[in-house]
């Protein structure tokens, strides 16, 4: 597949791989949709890639709101005709000991890093249908792919 003329939605897309990769595909001819909650940076970026002869446009998407995800593939789709390719790249860790049972972050992750992906994919899906084609790209950070360090609990357990 070339890039060129492709329409992508990007989540995640204010920093970091999202914004490296949605000034690489914008670059490469590609029409690129921008989802991320800092809007302030979408605007700028957007600002950016359309300066420079590119198209985009912003939309802000919290991938834990399914219709945030929802609202994203229909502006693609509204502004730019189709939806080619959705790159679920929005992803959060928390970094820390299994012992200290951070509860709340370890459901912010799957909120963010499982849920988000999976609403993003509910939103695609049916558009990749009515096309007869479409691409879900999944980012994931190689914390994600790490086991974390064996754990000793108990009686005189040190940290």
């Amino acid at each position: 597949m070339t890039i060129q003329g492709k329409v992508v939605a990007i989540t995640g897309a204010s920093s970091g791989i999202g914004e490296a990769t949605a000034r690489h595909l914008a670059s490469c001819g590609a029409v690129v949709v921008l989802g991320a909650r800092r809007t302030d940076r979408l605007d700028q970026l957007v600002g950016e890639i359309t300066a420079a002869g590119g198209a985009a446009a912003a939309v802000r998407a919290d991938v834990t709101d399914p219709g945030d995800l929802q609202s994203l593939v229909d502006t693609a789709v509204k502004r730019f005709g189709r939806l080619d390719v959705l790159i679920g790249n929005a992803g959060i860790t928390r970094i820390g000991r299994m012992d200290d049972l951070d509860v709340a972050g370890w459901s912010a992750m799957v909120d963010v890093n499982v849920k988000g992906i999976l609403h993003g994919i509910a939103a695609a899906l049916p558009v990749f249908r009515r096309q007869g084609s479409g691409h879900l790209v999944t980012v994931v950070s190689t914390s994600g792919l790490r086991t974390p360090n064996s754990l000793s609990v108990g009686v005189g357990a040190s940290r």
